[in-house]
């Protein structure tokens, strides 16, 4: 094959055809070790690497595994401080909050809201205690605890009610019949909120 030149009359070769190799086996990919943080890069740390035995599927880490749930431990779901968090809640034995909530929570059946905590929406729960804020729709059909720095508004029905000292309600706010089970105690008279 005769060479070429290129504009600058530099002598230069000829571009080879372009040949596909036969079609081979797949080629897989080796295994890689868990990675290791990079500690002079921002926002990298070191996190424990949970072992997977053989035969059990893979999961996030701190998800539950099943055979643990079925041992008696709670579907808890936490919203750490600095987080929002928009949607519907359902299934949850759980709820703690440390950032920010609005959303319609169903299926619950205790709430916990941290002086950091914010709840908008509704949420029909057993049980609840606040020490941040709640705002909307709140039924709890056993025990609604608000402490010292709890702020709750809104339309609020409860079973048996506690207030500390400081603590805040306000809005439309009825007592309702203790679910069976939740005590005779609650069933006394309804407290009554001085406004």
């Amino acid at each position: 094959m005769a060479e070429s030149s290129d504009d600058l009359g530099i002598p230069t070769k000829p571009a080879r055809p372009a040949v596909t190799p036969p079609a081979a086996a797949p080629v897989r990919a080796p295994a890689m070790p868990p990675r290791t943080a990079d500690l002079s890069r921002p926002g990298d740390s070191l996190r424990p690497v949970e072992a997977v035995r053989p035969g059990e599927p893979l999961r996030r880490p701190g998800e539950v595994a099943p055979q643990a749930r079925a041992a008696g431990e709670l579907r808890r779901l936490s919203v750490g401080p600095e987080i929002t968090l928009s949607g519907e809640i359902t299934s949850c034995d759980k709820l703690f909050i440390e950032g920010s909530v609005e959303a319609n929570l169903t299926n619950c059946r205790d709430v916990d809201i941290a002086e950091s905590g914010l709840f908008k929406g509704s949420a029909s729960i057993d049980e609840a205690e606040v020490r941040g804020r709640f705002e909307g729709n709140l039924v709890v059909r056993k025990r609604l605890l608000i402490k010292s720095t709890g702020r709750v508004s809104g339309t609020i029905r409860y079973g048996q009610i506690e207030i500390e000292c400081g603590g805040q309600i306000s809005g439309d706010i009825q007592a309702q019949p203790v679910d069976e089970g939740a005590g005779a105690a609650a069933s006394a008279s309804p407290a009554h909120v001085a406004e």
